[in-house]
């Protein structure tokens, strides 16, 4: 120790206190970012039991902690034996509690619930909604422009942990909250942040496209049958083929197009079913689905609107 800090302990003192006080204001802020919030799901449909199964999996929020609502009792009673979590009667009781409040309805519902519970809201809940096409604008016109909202756009591989999520926080929101939940969505898959004017398109890439590789899935297995392969066979081999192909477009960084040149080699196999793709127009007919389903996010929005 400096011979100074010998003839003047209580600077030393001083100095250390201020520390130790730092670090347990830090240590504080972070257990309670991670730790001390309730949460509350309100619509246990397949969206909302997907983010359920990440968020419990996560290990940052014990089930004990974690309300669900939804207006099918049944439902409600379903997450209740599968995940051990609280049940709340109603939506009032929903807010008496979680801070943080996923609403996994289905867009057409979604003006009559945040109706219902606008009154139970105070500035410190955050409202987290997961229906397509309906922008945080239209959300805080019924619920007060001083309530916290985030949009996200999740889809159903969450329910493996493998999803994508997109995340567009409103301007309520501060860095704390936001990054609180990217923590819990990155347990769920992939997350990134984009501008709320992009949800549309990411509702009709990552949020539709789930369906989109299932019929590939689909369609690749049964061109398998067709040529003689037995049916559980050509659904491991094609499930299994896209599988390892996308893994290799995240591994590799290589763009697709040089991948896919890499497997067709002159006059070969692989080029002859490029080409019968290519008739009947593969790839525009996959960004057409991208494009249709975007329009209809949009359209989804004008129709709340009006």
């Amino acid at each position: 120790m400096s011979p100074y800090f010998l003839q003047n302990p209580g600077v030393y003192n001083t100095i250390f206190t201020s520390l130790l006080f730092f670090f347990i204001l830090e240590l504080y802020k972070g257990e309670f970012s991670l730790n001390s919030r309730k949460i509350g799901i309100i619509g246990c449909g397949v969206m909302g039991a997907a983010l359920l199964n990440g968020i419990i999996h996560s290990n940052m929020v014990h089930p004990t902690d974690i309300m669900v609502w939804d207006v099918l009792p049944q439902k409600t009673d379903e997450m209740i034996k599968q995940f051990k979590v609280t049940a709340a009667a109603d939506t009032k009781v929903m807010f008496d509690s979680p801070r943080m409040v996923f609403l996994a309805v289905k867009p057409v519902d979604m003006p009559g619930m945040l109706e219902n519970i606008k009154d139970h809201l105070t500035t410190d809940h955050i409202l987290i909604s997961v229906a397509a096409g309906i922008p945080i604008e239209q959300i805080l016109k019924i619920v007060g422009t001083e309530q916290k909202v985030i949009r996200l756009m999740p889809n159903t591989p969450c329910l493996i942990g493998k999803g994508m999520t997109v995340v567009s926080p409103g301007n309520n929101v501060d860095e704390n909250e936001l990054g609180f939940v990217m923590k819990l969505m990155e347990s769920l898959g992939k997350v990134v942040i984009l501008e709320e004017k992009l949800m549309d398109a990411a509702t009709g890439l990552s949020g539709s496209g789930p369906a989109y590789v299932f019929m590939f899935v689909e369609a690749l297995a049964d061109g398998g049958v067709k040529m003689g392969l037995p049916r559980d066979k050509a659904l491991l081999l094609a499930s299994q083929t896209v599988l390892g192909a996308a893994e290799m477009v995240i591994q590799t960084e290589e763009h697709p197009s040089v991948l896919k040149d890499k497997v067709a080699s002159p006059g070969g196999t692989t080029i002859a079913g490029i080409y019968a793709l290519e008739k009947k127009t593969f790839r525009g007919t996959v960004i057409k689905a991208v494009e249709a389903a975007a329009k209809r996010s949009k359209e989804l929005g004008k129709e709340r609107k009006d």
